[in-house]
């Protein structure tokens, strides 16, 4: 068959444009043809509809009224008018796609999830309806589970979210990442649901240390015998990146009495050797990245943002390197995964394939879909408190994460036994070729 993968964006590091890469290879194992429609197109080939880039100006202006963050519209049914003439659009775009490149099946992620676009869903609704195209509807996050989406003060929109987010349609069927999901989505809507879960390829040899990332520590820097935590998601509220501040704090007071010890690697752990948290991911809420800073400041704790020197792929800039996604795994000691809301966990998956320790806020999905693998993790809860605005977890919790990371930090045989563990778990369980395998409904 001849499928197309459809989003916002591919070829980034957001969760969702990597899935869709592990996606286009396990369809390629089974003999589809598989190409991109997206909005933007990173470093990869796509077709390109405009109006469906994830920062589109026209979208964000309609977003921002639409649920309430503006309100520059005379009335809604000026606001309507727009989100017409976007889905006008972006229907005529994609039908003219449809009719060139033939698929078989469209795959639309989170376009018909999240209500970010509400143009995009009635466009592709009708283009799905007119052709009579099969649709496998792959959702990673449904608008119900965000704060955003909740509140809209416009009948249209409360509609639109109801008749499109997602729709109910003989031609259209639908995926979840993760039970939760699946569950609520069949209580609101009575429809069937398959769940298949975020992957990693495993074939692909990612997180070996060679000549190019060998230098990747004093690039920034750092020296051998610091103790780096590395925050590899995006830097957005939901993250709880607050939290990975608070554990370095507390880790950083605990080791004070471990100076003259040795690390798991063998390198010394001295009066010199410095904590860091390295943020590598992309940022999308400004005033956040701001109070974090601010919040990191007040704790003492170092903060380095290399984000500006990470992408998809190796490359150079200004004769400096550009080191890729992988690569900033060879800066880790410990990666920090504080999230308290995620619909699955790319980043956190990508840790556990890169044999390196995590430090995991148990959030409802990792409670309910990944806790039952067992794997070795630093605990950092599942309950949590809001405080002048930023996330904190029960002091006892903390106490006990920092605890358990200085075991990984110092006892070699214990660090190597659990890191060990778990990526046999993973990659027996969450592997792209146990996905291409779980794809047989493509087939039906």
């Amino acid at each position: 068959m001849n499928i197309a993968l459809c989003h916002f964006r591919v070829g980034e590091t957001d969760g969702v444009s990597l899935e869709m890469e592990k996606w286009k290879k396990a369809l390629e194992m089974q003999g589809h043809g598989v190409f991109y429609i997206a909005g933007s197109s990173g470093n990869c080939a796509a077709e390109i509809i405009p109006e469906l880039h994830y920062q589109d100006l026209q979208n964000k202006r309609i977003v921002a009224n639409a649920y309430g963050l503006e309100n520059d519209y005379p009335d809604e049914k000026s606001l309507q008018n727009d989100v017409l003439l976007e889905a006008e659009k972006i229907e005529k775009a994609l039908l003219e796609i449809i009719k060139r490149r033939k698929p078989d099946v469209l795959i639309p992620n989170n376009i018909f999830s999240l209500g970010w676009n509400l143009a995009a869903a009635k466009a592709f609704f009708n283009a799905i309806s007119k052709t009579g195209i099969r649709a496998v509807c792959h959702h990673h996050d449904f608008h119900w589970e965000r704060d955003l989406y909740s509140d809209s003060r416009y009948a249209f929109v409360k509609k639109m979210l109801l008749d499109y987010f997602p729709p109910v349609h003989h031609q259209i069927e639908h995926v979840c990442i993760n039970k939760l999901a699946l569950d609520e989505l069949s209580k609101r809507y009575s429809v069937e649901a398959k769940v298949v879960p975020n992957v990693f390829d495993f074939e692909m040899d990612y997180f070996k240390e060679d000549e190019f990332n060998r230098d990747i520590r004093s690039a920034f820097g750092l020296k051998d015998k610091d103790i780096v935590f590395l925050q590899a998601t995006r830097i957005v509220e939901r993250k709880a990146i607050e939290i990975a501040i608070d554990l370095v704090m507390n880790v950083l007071n605990l080791l004070q009495t471990d100076r003259g010890k040795v690390c798991y690697n063998g390198n010394l752990f001295d009066v010199d050797s410095k904590f860091y948290l390295i943020l590598a991911g992309q940022c999308e809420s400004p005033a956040y990245y701001a109070e974090l800073k601010k919040y990191a400041s007040e704790l003492n704790v170092e903060l380095i943002d290399i984000s500006n020197r990470v992408a998809p792929t190796r490359g150079t800039n200004r004769e400096e390197k550009i080191y890729s996604f992988w690569d900033v795994y060879q800066l880790a000691d410990i990666v920090t995964y504080p999230s308290v809301l995620e619909g699955w966990g790319n980043q956190l998956l990508e840790a556990f394939a890169a044999k390196l320790p995590v430090a995991v806020f148990e959030y409802p999905v990792y409670r309910s879909d990944i806790a039952p693998y067992s794997l070795k993790i630093i605990s950092l809860g599942h309950q949590y408190k809001m405080k002048n605005g930023l996330v904190h977890i029960n002091p006892e919790f903390m106490n006990a994460a920092a605890q358990q990371a200085r075991l990984f930090l110092f006892d070699a045989d214990y660090r190597n036994k659990c890191v060990e563990k778990n990526y046999s778990i993973v990659k027996k369980e969450f592997s792209v070729r146990r996905l291409s395998n779980q794809m047989n409904f493509f087939n039906e």
